[in-house]
């Protein structure tokens, strides 16, 4: 029987330079879609899915990450003296409890791996989740709880994929499939960034991962791979015909806010999932697309 998912690793390290200036004293993961953070989707993804400890991998620059999930006594105290239960309940209702949130520091940023293997002595000898804060996924129901879903009936490890276009393919990890049924499709090799043209197939993983502890002996390895960087793509890839590996192809949308278009294209979308938003801005996106 698989061991329950109870951990979930956030790298929050990066600089966002593609979102400069906003993000020269301001973390990315800080950026907002429509009013939460990026890394409040992904947290409040992981606690859907029953996650229970949640580890950040940060770096220099980062604490207003930190400060987002620990009280604020000030604005707490002003809300309740002005009867503001509705902005009070927003507040609350997703924060971790005391002694559920964990940092450590990636000193330099030597890649995705690198991050996720300075998380080992939180992570311990158990199975745990990795969320990108860059990947926003609209969903019914939670991309993270789909995959530990999947993670019950294979084991092993899981990955969330999609298909991309194949002249996308040098921005992801892309898998050779093996047995494929629509939903899960059994991995039989992983190739980090490949040019479209070596490209085992187009489907590709996104932000989203479920991984047994073993991993952390690769990444021990400190290996490069692509872009000179540790890749997490590149130690699981040496975890195939070990242990069981599955691709979930899952239901929702995937959004790339590491991307200035993808990030609009969300905000757009979550806005318009709002019950409050969604008639003013879909009339506001009428009248503005019949001026264009």
């Amino acid at each position: 029987m698989a061991r329950r998912i109870r951990k979930a690793v956030f790298p929050v390290g990066g600089l966002g330079t593609r979102f400069l200036p906003a993000t020269k004293a301001m973390p990315k993961e800080m950026l907002p879609i429509v009013d939460k953070p990026l890394i409040q989707y992904a947290v409040e993804e992981a606690q859907a899915a029953g996650i229970e400890e949640f580890v950040f991998v940060t770096g220099r620059g980062k604490q207003a990450i930190e400060d987002h999930f620990d009280f604020s006594f000030e604005v707490e105290d002003m809300l309740e003296r002005r009867q503001k239960t509705k902005e009070l309940e927003s507040i609350r209702a997703w924060r971790p409890l005391s002694g559920q949130v964990m940092y450590t520091r990636q000193q330099e940023p030597l890649g995705l791996g690198h991050a996720v293997w300075c998380a080992r002595h939180l992570v311990g000898e158990e199975p745990f989740a990795v969320l990108l804060a860059d990947d926003l996924v609209l969903s019914r129901r939670p991309c993270l709880q789909q995959m530990v879903d999947a993670y019950s009936q294979t084991g092993g490890n899981v990955v969330a994929v999609m298909d991309v276009p194949r002249e996308h393919t040098q921005r992801y990890g892309v898998l050779a499939v093996g047995r494929d049924d629509g939903r899960l499709a059994e991995v039989k090799g992983l190739v980090e960034k490949p040019a479209p043209d070596k490209a085992p197939s187009t489907l590709s993983i996104i932000g989203r991962y479920i991984l047994l502890p073993e991993v952390f002996d690769e990444l021990e390895k400190k290996q490069k791979g692509a872009g000179g960087e540790i890749q997490l793509t590149d130690a699981m890839a040496k975890l195939l015909g070990r242990q069981p590996f599955h691709g979930l192809r899952f239901e929702g949308t995937r959004y790339d806010c590491g991307d200035k278009l993808g990030f609009l294209q969300a905000t757009i979308a979550f806005g318009l999932a709002r019950a409050d938003l969604k008639d003013g801005l879909a009339q506001y996106l009428r009248e503005t697309c019949r001026e264009l």
